[in-house]
């Protein structure tokens, strides 16, 4: 059973990571972190969804994709969520491509919000990925980057074939 969970969302993962120039075993690591492949989960900020997409990232993702009408409850299918929360992570993580890691700084916006990121990223933290974790003043945020990070080296097996033939 939780082989299935875990790779029924495959088929919507990978071209979502392709088309957004994203890891898909990022993409899978943060659909596992945020919701356990539960597409009907809720947070308590709004958040729905695998990739708990709260409504205005939501509503950005659409706006950039031209769906229109849309209503964030569409974010409840899969398919839109992945695309939508990849598209977002990628968006957030070319950020800070002046940084050693943009991954890390793109996880923290995504997960804490860009005001936190940018109180955190003062000094060496600005671009050294270690000294910004060590400024990070939530915790949970800290937790959820290694998480996700750890988890992201634990799927990368399954889409080696994939990842090389991007390069």
């Amino acid at each position: 059973m939780k082989y299935r969970r875990e790779h029924r969302f495959d088929k919507f993962i990978v071209p979502s990571a392709q088309k957004n120039n994203v890891s898909p075993a990022l993409v899978k690591a943060i659909i596992w972190q945020e919701s356990r492949f539960k597409p009907n989960a809720r947070g308590g900020a709004g958040e729905i969804g695998l990739m708990q997409i709260r409504s205005p990232a939501a509503h950005e993702w659409a706006a950039a994709e031209k769906i229109s009408p849309f209503a964030h409850e569409q974010i409840f299918d899969p398919a839109q969520n992945i695309a939508a929360g990849t598209w977002y992570i990628g968006k957030l993580s070319r950020r800070y491509l002046h940084t050693d890691n943009p991954l890390v700084y793109g996880l923290a916006d995504y997960n804490a919000g860009r005001g936190h990121v940018l109180r955190w990223n003062k000094g060496a933290a600005a671009t050294n990925s270690t000294a910004f974790l060590e400024q990070m003043t939530f915790p949970g945020t800290r937790k959820y980057i290694v998480n996700v990070l750890e988890r992201m080296e634990h799927y990368e097996s399954e889409f080696a074939d994939i990842v090389a033939a991007r390069r």
